[in-house]
């Protein structure tokens, strides 16, 4: 079973969404590396559902526990190993789902992969829960390239059809504290209320929606990245898709690309100051796998929540037989905005990791 990512940054996640604990084991970062865990813990409260009433019920304090690798502040050079306690469990509303499986939920291949005594509970490893690793190692990440000036934020650029509308000029400060001051994690506060009553119209219903989440990053030195199979495309992507949700991605002008001239699309170099810009940013800050001094610009596709309070068509795989199901539970109607600040994480993650490899960072 393979729960590791990365090349010089090593990733390791470990847990399960109904077990003991969730976190990350992280190799790789240099001696000597400032960690500030406050910073970390800001990151993990931002993932917590507390205080959103749009939100899952479930109540988990994500109290950062660091076991080892950082030593008053600083990275001692060997493997750091964080996690944080799960508390509020409930398994009996997944031990009576064992034979039938959760349409949109990877029950059903996970049973047939792993046997039958494979622990679900509300996803098992497979669960959202096991994002708070992501969320710890990218505050390490973030706080590496925060040191060389490189900003990473995100926010949620659409929920169901409603799009924000975020300039690309918009200082990173900015959409940060724009972001923070709604609880869908948009950086457009003319979309939050429509946004925020979609959500509770598909809970009244039963229902979920899904959305956008976009990543921005500023301030990146040209030539970070290599060619073709670890170009920043491919690793922020290997990166992304490890969120359980995540169905698609894009960069810069992204799909949209399809659509136009290369007349259109390419972007026109000129001299701002003593450093090479483009008009435009339709390649979102990448050429040839390479960063071109631009401001990155990722979004991704994020599913709606696969456990709705809706009858569904399922298969009994005891018996044989069709039949259907209600996911009962606590369940978030939209997990957009909290998935937020774990596509921020594994974004920085995937830079740090370049970074190091590149002799970008220490």
């Amino acid at each position: 079973m393979s729960m590791e990512w990365g090349v010089r940054m090593r990733v390791t996640v470990f847990g399960s969404s109904h077990g003991p604990e969730v976190g990350a084991r992280i190799s790789g970062i240099p001696k000597g590396t400032p960690v500030d865990p406050d910073r970390i813990q800001a990151d993990l409260d931002r993932r917590r559902p507390v205080g959103r009433r749009l939100a899952t019920r479930r109540q988990e304090e994500d109290r950062l526990v660091i076991d080892s690798g950082i030593v008053e502040g600083r990275s001692d050079g060997a493997e750091i190993r964080a996690h944080v306690a799960n508390t509020d469990v409930q398994r009996a509303p997944y031990d009576r789902l064992r034979r039938t499986p959760r349409p949109g939920h990877a029950d059903y291949p996970a049973r047939i992969r792993y046997g039958e005594e494979a622990d679900l509970s509300g996803g098992g490893i497979f669960s959202g829960r096991m994002t708070v690793g992501l969320v710890i190692a990218g505050g390490i990440a973030r706080q590496m390239l925060a040191a060389r000036g490189i900003e990473v934020a995100g926010f949620t650029q659409a929920i169901g059809g409603i799009e924000a509308n975020v300039p690309e000029s918009l200082p990173m400060p900015e959409i940060s504290a724009r972001r923070d001051l709604h609880e869908v994690g948009t950086a457009d506060p003319t979309v939050a209320g429509a946004m925020a009553d979609a959500i509770a119209a598909a809970r009244r219903e039963g229902d979920s929606l899904g959305g956008v989440v976009e990543v921005r990053a500023t301030g990146l030195p040209v030539g970070l990245g290599e060619p073709f199979f670890d170009s920043i495309e491919s690793v922020v992507a290997h990166a992304a898709f490890s969120v359980p949700a995540v169905k698609g991605i894009e960069f810069g002008a992204g799909f949209r690309a399809a659509r136009m001239r290369g007349s259109e699309h390419n972007d026109p170099f000129y001299w701002l100051g003593d450093r090479v810009a483009t008009r435009t940013n339709h390649a979102g800050g990448i050429l040839g796998g390479l960063a071109t001094g631009m401001p990155l610009t990722v979004r991704c596709a994020v599913k709606p929540t696969s456990s709705i309070a809706r009858p569904q068509a399922t298969v009994d795989l005891d018996h044989h037989t069709d039949t259907t199901l209600t996911v009962t539970g606590r369940h978030d109607p939209c997990i957009v905005p909290r998935a937020v600040v774990v596509l921020e994480s594994v974004t920085a993650m995937a830079l740090a990791d370049l970074g190091l490899r590149g002799g970008f960072l220490p």
